[in-house]
């Protein structure tokens, strides 16, 4: 008896050395990366917009699935969030008035998407909804949550319209190429009016349709040269500013009636 309890626990030791190679042997998950060439871009008074190459890499691909092109990336820059208040203007007596209002919580100011595909191709609608992936999808919160869903849905509608129309929150379909089969490039647009501050550079990867990995950068947008310096000052110094921009309002004032006084 106690030869066969030796022989049992043998058989089972032996067992664990023959499975455990074939575990250790198990492919790893694919990841992405990213990098930017730059972690600050400085812009100026005069700038009209420019394109953002975004450069990343896929770790661990499927050959296979990858010379299939079964892998998709989509890359957002995503600005940062502040409080924004709709407003609803209606005719009263002839009168364009503000008559109803929705704000709107850590909304992102700016949200640019390179994709290599169109999102319908990638994935299902509901899996952008889970990931907050695309401006269409984004979770916008209400400050009153308490008001219909019919309100809170007309003002959100509105408001990611008027972002897309001021070229804030914008989609390039094809904005990212795969170089190699585990390197790809990105491109996202920065508009004229591109807010300063921290911004968010994310890249999501998608597998035959399904989401794999997430990875993120940061990027700063500031102003430079004389811009900059009043930009400071009127954050830093804002009661001095408000003071110097009033006195010199009625300086020039002055001195405009004075130049142009008829005798």
């Amino acid at each position: 008896m106690a030869g066969l309890r030796a022989f049992a626990a043998a058989a089972s030791l032996s067992m664990l050395f023959v499975l455990s190679p074939a575990t250790a042997q198990t492919p790893p998950t694919e990841s992405i990366q990213i990098g930017l060439s730059t972690d600050a871009i400085s812009i100026t008074a005069g700038f009209s917009g420019a394109d953002l190459t975004i450069f990343g890499s896929l770790e661990n691909p499927d050959p296979l699935i990858a010379r299939q092109g079964r892998y998709d990336v989509v890359v957002v820059l995503e600005g940062p969030p502040r409080p924004v208040v709709v407003r609803r203007k209606d005719r009263v007596l002839g009168v364009w008035i503000n008559l109803d209002s929705e704000t709107f919580e850590n909304v992102p100011v700016s949200y640019s998407v390179a994709t290599t595909r169109p999102l319908q191709d990638i994935a299902e609608p509901a899996k952008y909804k889970q990931l907050s992936l695309g401006a269409q999808n984004l979770y916008l919160k209400p400050a009153d949550e308490t008001d219909s869903p019919a309100t809170i849905q007309e003002f959100t509608a509105a408001l990611r319209e008027r972002k897309a129309a001021t070229g804030l929150y914008s989609e390039n379909v094809g904005g990212v190429q795969f170089l190699s089969q585990n390197l790809f490039r990105a491109t996202v647009r920065l508009a004229p009016n591109v807010p300063v501050g921290t911004h968010k550079a994310r890249a999501f990867l998608f597998k035959s349709g399904m989401f794999v990995k997430e990875s993120s950068a940061q990027l700063e947008i500031r102003k430079s040269g004389f811009e900059q310096s009043v930009f400071r000052v009127a954050h830093d110094y804002s009661f001095l500013y408000g003071v110097f921009a009033v006195s010199l309002a009625m300086l020039t004032g002055w001195l405009g009636r004075i130049i142009f006084r008829k005798d």
